[in-house]
């Protein structure tokens, strides 16, 4: 397990650091996700919070350039609340805005989702019985340059 978990940090680590910016005013191609049994499919969540964390995680990681660390300023310009549902395998079968009052936030936000190269941990053993998706939202924080954390990992404002 401890293997498997040196080789995710390793493989985000790396996929951070390949990502170059979109010329401005386009948005990036869609990226080709990569399938499971990857190491980003090895770890499994054991809550629905730990779940969010881990999908976290892998949204910064992609969005290096497009994000902020750091206390979160006392007024934030943008907030955007994403619907994200994936399958049982972590595939990303749909986001879309559920809250926002900026569309170039929402559309960072949007894009920062789509961003990230490999599939998000297993969901199945979270999901209903019944269900075809594992679905939850996720908090995009935007600051004045518009670069973003997410709720999931951020500290107090």
């Amino acid at each position: 397990m401890r293997h498997a978990i040196t080789i995710l940090a390793t493989t985000v680590l790396l996929s951070a650091c390949q990502n170059a910016s979109p010329p401005a005013g386009r948005m990036p191609l869609p990226v080709e996700r990569t399938p499971p049994g990857t190491p980003a499919a090895i770890q499994l969540a054991a809550s629905i919070d730990a779940y969010k964390s881990l999908v976290a995680q892998q949204i910064m990681a992609a969005n290096g350039e497009y994000t902020f660390s750091g206390r979160l300023p006392p007024m934030l310009p943008a907030i955007v609340v994403l619907d994200l549902s994936v399958g049982p395998d972590g595939e990303l079968k749909s986001v879309h805005v559920h809250r926002s009052r900026d569309s170039e936030a929402s559309a960072a936000a949007l894009a920062a989702v789509r961003r990230v190269p490999a599939f998000f941990p297993p969901a199945g053993h979270l999901m209903r019985s019944h269900a075809r998706t594992f679905d939850f939202s996720e908090t995009f924080l935007f600051n004045d340059q518009y670069r973003f954390q997410l709720r999931s990992l951020s500290g107090p404002q």
